[in-house]
């Protein structure tokens, strides 16, 4: 069992949560959380510590932020928009138990202190912005190091607000580029094997 409080946005989430792990959820029911809601999640940050787990969209980051502001060294786990998405929805509902439990197990506390181990430089040198497919980069990077998705900006602040080293970074940017060739490989072969139709 986890030890800290997972704090969702919703009932489904809730249950998708339990159907991967063995957890205890908080549910927000969206950004209006009642004051009850809030004493809950306050009550588990103070004796277990709490795990951060919002949609990957809009109304969830608002709520991750609000939360972070509250409590501030709760963990923090993401899923990419890719694995939250179904028939057009985006939420954790939509994940499978593996994925779920990946985020889970790469949930990283927030830093207080302002930290800079990462620039705007390292985005451009590395293709993360500016260069053909550095959405798509970010995407793969973001799923690796468990941050989830972000444009520059955010991936920035990401990579400095949840302690990335740079050999974890410089790690995860292979592995990007390991998918990248893979991929690569097996569409070469594929439109191999239609010129031969």
């Amino acid at each position: 069992m986890i030890k800290e409080i997972i704090v969702v946005e919703g009932r489904d989430d809730e249950a998708a949560i339990k159907r991967a792990i063995e957890a205890e959820t908080i549910a927000t029911h969206g950004f209006g959380i009642k004051a009850e809601t809030f004493k809950r999640i306050e009550k588990a940050y103070a004796e277990k510590g709490i795990i951060i787990f919002t949609d990957p969209d809009f109304a969830g980051e608002k709520i991750r932020k609000r939360l972070t502001e509250l409590f501030p060294e709760g963990k923090h786990a993401f899923l990419s928009r890719e694995n939250a998405l179904k028939n057009g929805d985006i939420g954790v509902e939509n994940a499978t138990p593996e994925m779920i439990k990946e985020a889970i197990k790469k949930a990283r506390p927030s830093i207080a202190n302002k930290r800079c181990e990462f620039n705007y430089e390292d985005l451009q040198e590395y293709g993360l912005v500016g260069a053909a497919g550095a959405a798509e980069k970010r995407d793969k990077l973001g799923k690796i190091l468990g941050i989830g998705y972000g444009n520059a900006k955010v991936l920035l602040n990401r990579l400095n607000q949840y302690g990335i080293k740079r050999k974890e970074f410089l790690d995860a940017l292979i592995e990007v580029d390991k998918q990248k060739d893979c991929k690569q490989d097996q569409d070469e072969k594929d439109n191999s094997i239609d010129s031969k139709k």
